[in-house]
């Protein structure tokens, strides 16, 4: 979709992570150290490859294998300002409604079919409103 409608959509990411899971909150830190060098949605991906497993230890060794600059990374993962956009995220997402993760707003709006198709729809829908 983004290739699609390169000149249209823009896709923004909010962390939201779940209390149940005991290290999500220090996960999303970390991905955000890790997007301080270029390396966010790697990094992600890898936190999510490995989320029954996830410990400090695991982080240390996603960010060794990402090339990442461990003093820096180590140093960014306690950035109050981190701190700060996760507790800003999670309040958006509270006051939006998100109940688990992922959720897809489009234009604000709860995005219920995730398909290819549900997208392309809500997307056009969207645009055709705004033109």
């Amino acid at each position: 979709m983004l290739e699609k409608y390169a000149e249209d959509v823009k896709l923004v990411f909010k962390n939201f992570p779940l209390t149940k899971h005991k290290f999500a909150r220090k996960a999303a830190e970390a991905a955000l150290a890790a997007h301080a060098q270029g390396k966010f949605w790697e990094f992600h991906d890898k936190l999510f490859e490995n989320y029954r497993n996830l410990n400090e230890a695991k982080v240390q060794e996603i960010a060794k294998e990402l090339d990442l600059d461990l003093e820096g990374f180590n140093r960014d993962v306690n950035d109050p300002a981190k701190q700060k956009l996760i507790t800003r995220d999670v309040k958006d997402g509270q006051q939006a409604g998100v109940r688990s993760i992922p959720t897809v707003f489009i234009n604000g709006k709860f995005l219920k079919n995730r398909s290819l198709e549900g997208f392309q729809q809500m997307i056009e829908a969207e645009l055709r409103r705004s033109r």
